[in-house]
């Protein structure tokens, strides 16, 4: 077995316990990652008070939606990646309305790996991630929104909705469609 196969199953147990509210596992999680989180947070930010926020956000969300993760969808690491770099943004726009200079390298969605262009950075994301990233590519531009706030932000359909200005029903039936197409899609990219 592989070092990152390794370490991909042991944050996949950590987070695993963390749906069950367990502390203990939460701090080795954070002992785990915290690092190359915050180096991430701060490759991406450029300045230090700002990516501990950025992290800080970051672990708190991972709190509440480590059990949303989903294995076949992309590697623990990868997953906690894409949630601290959406937190990113948002203290991006945050000190931005705040009055803040902040000099920010952010590129699209699809501009994740080149994000994270150094060895190690490069070594978290997976396989499972970019295919992850195509098959999102084949979703509507407002479909592939709601899913992400929903899974990536851990906003309810409710949320989703009204953020979106969108019925609860139409919302629900996007991720759900969404959902479908993205399993189809990953299924047909494993087969290959």
């Amino acid at each position: 077995m592989s070092q990152e196969t390794d370490q991909d199953d042991q944050l996949y147990h950590l987070l695993a316990a963390v749906t069950m509210q367990d502390r203990a596992a939460f701090r080795r999680l954070y002992e785990a990652t915290s690092a190359k989180l915050f180096g991430f947070a701060l490759r991406v930010l450029h300045k230090e008070e700002l990516a501990e926020e950025a992290v800080q956000d970051a672990y708190v969300a991972i709190w509440h939606a480590a059990a949303s993760y989903q294995m076949h969808l992309a590697a623990p690491l990868t997953w906690m990646v894409t949630i601290v770099r959406n937190k990113a943004l948002d203290v991006r726009r945050r000190a931005l309305a705040d009055g803040g200079d902040v000099r920010v390298e952010l590129e699209d969605a699809d501009g994740l790996a080149d994000m994270a262009a150094g060895p190690h950075e490069l070594a978290q994301l997976s396989r499972d991630a970019q295919a992850l990233a195509r098959c999102m590519d084949t979703l509507a531009g407002r479909q592939r929104q709601a899913i992400g706030m929903a899974y990536l932000h851990d906003l309810s359909h409710s949320d989703v909705a009204a953020r979106l200005g969108l019925p609860l029903g139409t919302v629900k039936t996007w991720i759900r469609r969404g959902l479908d197409r993205l399993r189809d899609c990953l299924s047909r990219r494993e087969a290959a």
